[in-house]
């Protein structure tokens, strides 16, 4: 008898391990722009995260371009239109359109007109410009205005009054109710560099250096660490440049004693009022921070994912680099995607001591 041995088959890979089929099963807008998919079927080609009803494994193929794709008979699907801006691009485009409306704006546009203006909802609108900006339209708005009028206010020639209105308040007492969250401080004070800003201070020491504190009379306005005492003095002057700073309080040194004691037990806790003073988009980014727990710490994507902007990474590093509040605004317990550190304004050791000790604690 005769036997004929045939050559063994080879094995091939299953239809699932193909990492393009799973990125169109998972809809994965990830992958859109770096290959497209065609339907045999229907004789359309889509992007990866297409919503259309998932096709047949076996009526799929792939493409690296839509020209490849039309090429090969297939025309654009009118769903997803892949041979148009993505389209996150194409909401990012319309939101920074829209912001520049609001700039330009003598008064701040209310929700509604703007969801007009971009052909939405006021729902989908407020949505779309959140996820876009990392902050809410009304919030956008009162930040320009308030970098508006801080711009009026220090050109001599221009009125406190005429300053207010130019900038897009239409009532000078909503505007004076606000001063103080808008500018730290009133009109005046501002226009004056501070000067009337009394700004309470003292230098001391601890296991990561020289520690200076400073309080305004609304709370802790500056934490800030180094090695040069003299410098952090300096520091502190130019943050608040024509206000009055007062050392060698001894009722005050007992605050430094309470944040020193926490820098070298962090298991003591820190809780104190703060004089914050950012863009509204920086302060949402310094209150998750102060929501991370003592001994943990997270990514900044991870601080964009919780602030609701997951594609402001970097406006987030920079939001943790303009921080001036050391230890009670914990920027140190932000890290890299991969636990690594990264940078800190006081120095990457001053850091890692502190996570460590937290760590421990």
């Amino acid at each position: 008898m005769n036997l004929t041995l045939s050559k063994p088959k080879r094995a091939q890979a299953p239809i699932e391990q193909d990492p393009k089929w799973r990125a169109v099963v998972a809809r994965d807008a990830a992958f859109d722009g770096k290959f497209y998919y065609s339907v045999r079927s229907t004789g359309v080609y889509c992007r990866p995260s297409c919503a259309s009803r998932l096709a047949k494994r076996e009526n799929v193929a792939f493409h690296d371009s839509c020209a490849d794709a039309e090429r090969a008979g297939f025309r654009p699907c009118k769903r997803c239109k892949p041979d148009q801006a993505a389209l996150r691009d194409r909401q990012a485009a319309k939101i920074a359109w829209i912001c520049r409306a609001i700039e330009a704006a003598e008064e701040s546009p209310t929700l509604a007109e703007l969801a007009r203006k971009a052909g939405m909802s006021p729902y989908h609108f407020h949505r779309t410009f959140k996820a876009v900006t990392g902050v809410t339209p009304k919030a956008y708005s009162s930040a320009h205005r308030a970098k508006r009028v801080r711009a009026e206010l220090v050109r001599p020639d221009t009125s406190v009054t005429t300053a207010i209105y130019d900038s897009g308040f239409n009532s000078s007492g909503r505007f004076y109710e606000a001063s103080n969250q808008v500018l730290g401080m009133k009109p005046s004070d501002y226009r004056a560099g501070g000067a009337e800003i009394e700004i309470h201070f003292a230098i001391g020491a601890c296991s990561l250096g020289s520690i200076l504190v400073a309080r305004s009379e609304r709370g802790v306005c500056a934490i800030l660490l180094g090695d040069d005492p003299d410098a952090l003095a300096r520091d502190l002057q130019d943050m608040f440049p024509r206000g009055r700073l007062i050392g060698d309080d001894a009722g005050f040194a007992r605050l430094v004693a309470t944040i020193v004691g926490f820098v070298e037990a962090p298991a003591l806790g820190l809780d104190l009022p703060l004089d914050l003073r950012g863009t509204a988009f920086q302060q949402r980014v310094w209150q998750a921070l102060r929501e991370i727990p003592s001994g943990k710490t997270a990514s900044y994507s991870d601080i964009a994912s919780r602030i609701g902007a997951p594609k402001s990474v970097r406006a987030v590093a920079q939001a943790c680099a303009a921080n001036k509040i050391a230890v009670a605004i914990p920027c140190h317990r932000v890290v890299r995607h991969d636990g690594t550190l990264s940078g800190y304004r006081w120095g990457v050791e001053r850091k890692r001591a502190l996570l460590g000790r937290e760590s421990a604690a």
